[in-house]
């Protein structure tokens, strides 16, 4: 059985393009919901990307719903794929990175395998995934769904939620939340060298950040407690 809905309205391009200067570490620092398991890892070094969620379900080794999306995908989505606890057939590959590239898809983040690294590296989609595998699907024209609620790396994503990713991990945000979430991490990200530089000028780090001040606080309250 195939499931196929309409494809969600893309987020503002400004606010994506406010997004990508944030890292998923910085937000990382003040949000906990929201990120992909770890193990979810960029196959390509330094590459950052974010866009407008499109996503897929399939299980086991038919993976003909890939390739109906790859003929939907618009400039700027990131193909988001729920591999349903498949760990042994690969969702992408050289072909599948290369015709998502051609659409104009940002990036692909699945909750599996991919296979052929070289043609990875050298097409330059970044792709996100679990590991490698040299087994691949197949279409069998059997199941599928295309833009429905799933679940990747232990996070719900909904078609049209915000995609930030970068090599340290993948976040998923509601488009209301991206601007006060990219706002505070630019911010923070542009205080750090500032503060580095007091660092290396012999301040110490925990009287910069108030972690002294505060340790401080509660001594002083646990000395008048009884």
């Amino acid at each position: 059985m195939f499931v196929i809905n309409p494809l969600p309205p893309q987020i503002d391009p400004g606010l994506i393009d406010l997004l990508v200067k944030a890292e998923p570490a910085t937000i990382g620092h003040f949000l906990d919901f929201g990120f992909m398991d770890p193990e979810i890892r960029g196959l390509l070094p330094d590459k950052r990307i974010a866009g407008t969620a499109v996503t897929i379900r399939f299980t086991g080794v038919d993976s003909t719903i890939v390739h109906y999306a790859l003929g939907q995908i618009r400039p700027g989505d990131v193909l988001v794929i729920d591999r349903a606890g498949d760990r042994r057939h690969a969702a992408c590959g050289g072909g599948v990175a290369f015709a998502a590239r051609e659409a104009g898809c940002r990036g692909i983040v699945m909750d599996g395998m991919a296979t052929d690294i070289g043609e990875l590296r050298d097409y330059g989609l970044p792709v996100w995934a679990r590991g490698l595998s040299a087994v691949t699907g197949k279409r069998l024209y059997q199941h599928g769904d295309f833009c429905v609620p799933v679940s990747c790396g232990g996070v719900p994503v909904m078609p049209g939620d915000a995609i930030l990713a970068d090599e340290n991990g993948v976040l998923v945000l509601k488009p209301d939340q991206i601007q006060a979430a990219a706002t505070r991490a630019i911010a923070m990200q542009q205080d750090e060298p500032v503060r580095l530089k007091k660092v290396a000028e012999g301040a110490k780090l925990p009287d910069l950040n108030g972690t002294n001040q505060r340790i401080r606080e509660i001594l002083a309250g646990q000395a008048k407690t009884p």
